[in-house]
């Protein structure tokens, strides 16, 4: 009996593309690629630096010479490739275009064959991205495609402390909790303030419902992050657009103290709140990178 060396699996960036299965994930997301960008994205990562012509990924798909037209065929293989990994052709962060000629990938790779070595991956990518595989879920992305390509990832972020980060992230959650406590502590106040409005029980009622379900959900986030619970990062990309909804609507928190500030300070205040999910979601990002390396400096 011969022994045949595994199919190698490749880590590049937030991303895992394994040949044996044909799958690529970002941050252990199973992302959508068809098998001939499949196919095409592992010759590259195989050949990690190095030119491969057009000519090389024709007679690659197709071997025996049929497709007549090889040019747009490979063209449409490399544009789903940067489609799913986020990249784009004016600033490549994984595939560059070398004019006339072909492609060559330019972003480190990690390349894993064996048991030992997938297994070490394994508990790497539970320190770096603090997510594990689903067993019996749908293999969803939990952000849509168009959500991706306009949200910051961690190779956008920069890179600093974990404590910044930390203290960063917990003000931002006090300051919620702030809010909400606030707003149900003043509820009269409130109640004469929306008073012209068209509905003004309606809207006092989803003040004091949204106010009351996100305090716990602000301790759980606090908890979870101060204490660094396993699978973090995971857990608040899941919720992160439910908190985008409320966090949105408490933007315009600054516009129930009218009755002690300015129309012109509160809408200032609201946009800057604007951006606060968006921030949220850049610390929990950053803050997991610097748990990673803070774990590789001990090695």
């Amino acid at each position: 009996m011969t022994d045949t060396a595994p199919a190698p699996r490749y880590r590049f960036g937030a991303f895992e593309a394994d040949a044996a299965t044909g799958e690529l994930r970002r941050q252990g997301i199973r992302v959508k690629l068809n098998a001939q960008p499949f196919q095409v994205l592992l010759l590259l990562l195989d050949r990690r630096g190095e030119l491969v012509t057009r000519d090389e990924i024709s007679s690659m798909l197709w071997p025996d010479g049929t497709f007549v037209d090889s040019d747009h065929g490979v063209n449409s293989a490399v544009n789903r490739i940067r489609e799913a990994l986020g990249d784009t052709a004016g600033n490549p962060r994984f595939v560059e275009t070398l004019a006339r000629r072909g492609y060559r990938f330019v972003a480190p790779v990690e390349r894993m064959g064996g048991a030992v070595e997938a297994q070490a991956a394994a508990e790497i990518a539970a320190i770096e991205t603090a997510s594990d595989r689903p067993h019996a879920e749908p293999e969803l992305d939990p952000e849509p495609n168009i959500l991706t390509r306009i949200l910051a990832s961690p190779q956008d972020l920069p890179k600093t402390r974990g404590p910044v980060v930390q203290t960063l992230f917990v003000l931002m959650q006090l300051m919620y909790v702030g809010f909400y406590v606030g707003a149900l502590a003043n509820l009269a106040e409130i109640e004469d303030l929306f008073s012209p409005l068209p509905k003004p029980v309606l809207v006092l009622d989803v003040l004091m419902v949204t106010a009351a379900i996100l305090i716990p959900v602000r301790a759980f986030l606090l908890s979870a992050w101060l204490f660094r619970a396993p699978r973090m990062r995971e857990k608040f990309l899941r919720i992160w657009p439910f908190l985008l909804i409320f966090d949105l609507l408490w933007s315009l928190s600054p516009f129930l103290l009218l009755h002690h500030i300015n129309f012109g300070l509160a809408l200032s205040c609201t946009v800057l709140l604007v951006y606060s999910p968006f921030a949220q979601r850049s610390l929990v990002l950053m803050g997991t990178a610097a748990a990673r390396t803070a774990n590789e400096s001990k090695r």
